[in-house]
This record gives C-alpha cells, structure tokens and sequence, in this order.
C-alpha cells in the first residue's frame, strides 16, 4: 500500500506505506540512539564491556536420531554443506560430537584458567545429553541462557510448537541447572513470534535475537513492559571459520578481536562505552590450533585491566535495569 504522500508526488507504483519511516514493522529501528547514545558507566569505569559467549549446540542439532527429515548442514568444517534428506550424515554428526565431546572441556580449562567469565548460549536438548558439562557450567559460575530447545531454524514453525519448545527448554534448565535460565537467544526466530512467545513465557530479563547495536536497548513491541535486547554478533564470532572467505586461523581470528576491541576502547577513552559480544562454538574454536588465538585475545583484553570489564549478558542485563530503565516506568521496577 502507497503512503499518500508518496503518491501526491507522483511515485504510486514504487511507494510503500512504509516508506520514510526509520521504525516500522514492530521490530525495526534504522536509526536507534544515532549520535546520542546513552551516557553509560560501566562497573568499575570500564570503557569497554566485553561477554564471551559459547554457544553449547552439539546434540540439538537437525538429525534423523533427533526425529528430523533431515541431517545437518551449518557451520562445521564441511564448508557449504547441503542437508541429506531422509538420511542420516557420519560425518556431519562426528564433528559436532567433536564439540561436546573434546571442544566444550578444552574451553572450559582455558576460560577457568584465565579466569574469564561467560554466558552459555545453550540449546535444551544438547544441554539435556551431557549433564556432566551442564555441571561444568554451573560450577564455572557461567551464566546458562536459553538457545531454544533445538538448533532450528524457527522461521517456518509453528506457534504451538515453538511455545512448547520455550517452555520445555526452561524445565531442562531448573532440571539440570536448578534455575531458569534469564536471558534467550533462539538464534534463527521467526520474527512474528519468537520475541512475543519469550516476553508471554516471562521471566526472561532479556533477549539476544538482534545485531542491531554495540549497546543494550529497550523495545515495547510485545507486552505491557519494556523489554530489553542485548545485541549478538555475527562478526566478531568464530562461525568465520566455517564460511568462504572468514578466518583461516587461529592468529586471524585473534588479531580481529583485539582490532575490535581496541576502536571500541578508544571510543569509550572519549567518552561512549559500548559492550563488545564474541561468538564461541565448542566445535570451532574448541579445536586446538584455534583455542590457541582466543587465548591470545584473552590475554590481551586482560592485560587493559580496569578499562575492560569482562564479564556475563546477565550482568549486562541488570546493569542495564538499574541504570537506564525507562523513565516513565522507573517506579515500577
């Protein structure tokens, strides 16, 4: 449909009712803070907030043993993979068994080695095959947020059945964890519901399913209460060791991590502190020559002492809560 104004200047064939909107849609702003962000103080002074976060997948992923059509395709070392229709793929299902297997408990000694902590993005029935790293995780002090109950792709499931995957993810985690989990990253939503199923679920302080911003920011789209989203990354994230043209090793991956946190600490020495997400897969960066460039960036970022406040989305979240709820609703918290 035309805006009238588009069509009072004579564009009615390519005029959309949209058009010259910068938020539309519900759930799209092109122009958000713009050169005004909100004046954050980070913990400590940091300049720079930077969370891990390892997405535990391995298990929860498309496979006929998990009662799917078909065998996986993503983000593995076959590059470009196609899905098997109707059969089952050895050697798909090998590399990630790689992640849950060997993968997850090498990061898991370097982060507890360095002392670093993370928010688990994980998917509830991976989490639900190897109650031994769910222990892990617990123990490590790692915040465990929700990845949805299976690595799909959600933009084509039904409402019912993505409601029920909510909920039923949420009781793995009070199960194996003792508490729910807080924050929630489907990974690929659909865009109808996934964000109104989380915020009618309750009890979620946040979500993570957007890309948007190097800051936190409140949406009002679903509910009577804002709801905060926490902005993932699809580029400062190990997943470029599974694409054409990403990183080749693990220096690469390295030296553009520290090349990302360096602009955002000068940014943040003048005055805007931004966070900073990096994107772990215990298949992909668990492999050894690879955990060797995420040690090289954890050592750096925790050689800029106060200026970096690493810590977990959890953390984040609240910070967010105390310091930058809206103001009409603050009494309300």
């Amino acid at each position: 449909m035309a805006s009238n104004n588009s069509i009072q200047h004579g564009y009615p064939i390519s005029s959309h009712s949209n058009d010259g909107k910068s938020s539309y849609g519900g759930s799209r702003d092109v122009a958000g803070y713009g050169n005004k962000p909100p004046v954050v103080h980070w913990p400590g002074g940091a300049k720079v907030a930077v969370n891990l976060v390892l997405n535990y997948e391995e298990g929860g992923e498309n496979c006929l043993l998990h009662g799917d059509g078909e065998s996986e395709k993503l983000l593995s070392e076959i590059v470009g993979a196609g899905a098997i229709v109707g059969q089952r793929h050895a050697n798909m299902e090998s590399l990630y068994d790689y992640g849950s297997r060997s993968g997850f408990w090498r990061l898991h000694e370097l982060l507890l080695r360095k002392s670093v902590p993370c928010t688990v993005f994980a998917v509830g029935m991976a989490l639900e095959r190897n109650p031994a790293a769910a222990n892990a995780m617990v123990e490590a002090g790692w915040e465990v947020a929700s990845h949805g109950y299976r690595w799909w792709d959600y933009q084509n499931v039904k409402e019912e059945v993505e409601r029920e995957h909510i909920r039923r993810t949420v009781q793995i985690h009070r199960d194996l964890l003792g508490i729910r989990p807080v924050g929630m990253y489907q990974g690929k939503p659909n865009v109808q519901n996934t964000r109104k199923l989380v915020v009618e679920e309750g009890g979620f302080l946040y979500d993570s399913d957007a890309y948007s911003d190097d800051l936190p920011y409140w949406t009002r789209e679903h509910g009577h209460k804002p709801h905060l989203i926490i902005p993932y990354t699809l580029s400062e994230n190990d997943m470029r060791f599974a694409s054409p043209n990403g990183f080749s090793n693990g220096e690469q991956f390295s030296t553009y991590l520290k090349d990302s946190l360096d602009y955002l600490l000068g940014e943040g020495r003048r005055g805007s502190p931004k966070m900073m997400s990096v994107g772990l897969h215990c298949r992909l960066v668990g492999r050894p020559g690879r955990a060797k460039g995420l040690e090289d960036f954890l050592d750096y970022a925790k050689s800029l002492g106060e200026d970096v406040w690493l810590c977990r989305r959890d953390e984040i979240a609240k910070h967010w809560y105390q310091n930058h709820y809206p103001d009409d609703l603050r009494s309300s918290l």
